[in-house]
């Protein structure tokens, strides 16, 4: 008989898994009181949160979500963390923290934007730029040739008014 604690959690769970856009499952084994409490402090920073949840648990709230993936991460002892906004950011926390802090967190498996990547893929992503950086780079690309056209257009019609501008000078001294 599951007891209302463990029901609750499922339930929190459940709306967690919801709405996750990146759930990140790491072994967390060998980690400090310490280390575990500045990882979920860096990560509510970025609007994430860590969570060591029994398998069990997870596994039932997962069926309960309707999220196919998740039990696919659950091995061992596991912590998740979970994002809601940019995966990127979520990724780059928790590689910045185990570089930073050489904490024993391993970083398993992700399921991000509804595929499972592995942990070279959870590197590679945070190794990327932030979305912001990224987005002013592709509005960049997209107004270059728009500035290149508008400086190619221009440079003839510009050339003609110098030409026609000298000869009027020309003629005025003349006179």
């Amino acid at each position: 008989m599951p007891t209302k604690a463990k029901e609750q959690t499922v339930t929190d769970l459940t709306e967690v898994l919801q709405r996750a856009k990146v759930v990140i499952a790491t072994d967390y084994s060998g980690m400090s009181v310490n280390q575990m409490t500045e990882l979920r402090r860096a990560l509510r920073e970025q609007g994430a949160e860590y969570r060591v949840i029994k398998n069990r648990l997870a596994l039932l709230a997962a069926e309960r979500a309707g999220n196919d993936l998740v039990p696919q991460l659950l091995e061992g002892i596991t912590g998740m963390a979970f994002g809601y906004d940019d995966p990127v950011s979520i990724a780059k926390t928790i590689d910045e923290f185990i570089k930073s802090s050489r904490a024993t967190l391993k970083v398993r498996n992700a399921v991000v934007d509804g595929k499972i990547v592995d942990a070279s893929q959870v590197a590679a992503l945070a190794s990327m730029p932030p979305r912001e950086i990224l987005i002013a780079r592709l509005l960049g690309q997209l107004n270059s040739p728009v500035t290149r056209l508008v400086y190619a257009l221009n440079g003839p019609v510009q050339g003609l008014a110098m030409v026609l501008q000298r000869r009027a000078e020309q003629i005025s001294s003349a006179s």
